[in-house]
């Protein structure tokens, strides 16, 4: 059976969306998915499901919509995405917690980035549906605007590399 990874948009960050993940976890039972695990508060799970990639990411949204009463964006990956994604991180020698992979649905047209202001040192490259970003001086300090962040949801190094591992756990 599949094994999916939801990362959720804008869940418990900066005081909005807020959500137990053992709600998460209840609420993706009841949905049908078996094997649920949540990682960190920031609305992350991995799970199991026989249904299309498309349909699961239509029932989780309307479930969490309905818990939560807003809309919550839900991108899905693959374990063996999260994977890929590590291999393509082209900031290997970077710290794990100062890159950050922000997740799309879909790959932005070619040249998307390509008028980017970067203010500081940041580095930006993207690659199929990942945009990766390496902060050198930390996050919090940074005035980069990435122009998809609002429709993305972003995760460090060392978060998608759990989230790897729990996939390939799950589908042990």
């Amino acid at each position: 059976m599949p094994v999916f990874v939801a990362l959720l948009r804008a869940v418990n960050v900066g005081g909005t969306g807020k959500l137990a993940m053992s709600d998460l976890s209840r609420l993706c039972e009841e949905a049908g998915f078996s094997a649920v695990k949540t990682y960190i508060q920031s609305g992350n799970v991995v799970f199991k499901s026989r249904l299309a990639e498309a349909k699961v990411k239509a029932l989780l949204e309307k479930a969490l919509a309905e818990a939560v009463g807003k809309p919550v964006g839900v991108l899905l990956r693959s374990g063996a995405e999260l994977d890929a994604v590590l291999r393509r991180n082209p900031f290997q020698t970077a710290p794990a917690n100062r890159v950050i992979v922000l997740f799309l649905d879909d790959k932005p047209p070619r040249g998307a980035l390509d008028d980017l202001a970067i203010p500081g040192r940041e580095e930006v490259a993207l690659d199929g549906r990942e945009v990766f970003i390496h902060y050198p001086d930390g996050m919090g300090q940074s005035k980069l605007k990435i122009p998809f962040a609002k429709i993305g949801t972003g995760r460090n190094l060392n978060t998608v590399a759990k989230l790897a591992a729990m996939a390939r756990d799950a589908d042990a």
